[in-house]
């Protein structure tokens, strides 16, 4: 299927942008569509890393004030994994290390890349490449994050059973951490000591 970008604006730019498009594509039942506009918000690409002790079975969450939850009835801090941007020319390993040391104080072993999945694509460019990563948890805990970015993050560490069952009952309600967490499902028993 083919496709055309006929014009590009940008009509925002800050911490993201708004890129507006008028474009064509193919159809599916033959021809062309005629000239489409869509907004799309230049987010850049990410990583997130699922932080996990085999042998005390518990993760490691963070909780931040996140503004896109400004209006759920629960409250705006979400219960998320450890995960920040890819600046240009950077490798998304180094990145899910140096995140893991800023927003959660802890060193991570046995890291290893699981997927790589769009947020929104409907509306957003953002990528997310998940981790997986093993730490202490017992050492874990307080509060974290750079002053520069003025990040406020808590460390919770959580008992795997208690993870599973907030995600069930729509606690952790972020798709990052349900992906990851669902994906701890699937292997659970291949990770635990």
């Amino acid at each position: 299927m083919d496709w055309k970008i006929i014009t590009k604006n940008i009509l925002y730019k800050g911490f993201l942008s708004i890129e507006e498009y008028q474009l064509t594509h193919e159809l599916y039942a033959g021809g062309q569509t005629s000239l489409i506009s869509r907004q799309l918000m230049e987010r850049g690409h990410a990583v997130a890393v699922l932080l996990f002790d085999p042998v005390e079975n518990n993760l490691l969450l963070i909780e931040q004030f996140r503004i896109g939850a400004k209006d759920d009835v629960d409250s705006p801090w979400l219960v998320e994994l450890v995960a920040g941007m890819i600046e240009q020319d950077e490798d998304a390993a180094q990145v899910a290390i140096r995140e893991v040391r800023e927003e959660a104080g802890v060193e991570v072993k046995n890291l290893r890349e699981l997927f790589t999945y769009y947020s929104s694509p409907g509306g957003c460019s953002e990528r997310v490449t998940l981790f997986y990563g093993e730490v202490d948890s017992l050492s874990a805990g307080g509060f974290h994050g750079l002053d520069s970015e003025q990040e406020d993050i808590k460390v919770i560490v959580m008992d795997y059973d208690e993870a599973i069952s907030q995600m069930a009952s729509g606690r952790i309600n972020s798709a990052t951490p349900i992906l990851g967490l669902q994906w701890l499902q699937l292997n659970h028993a291949a990770l635990v000591v």
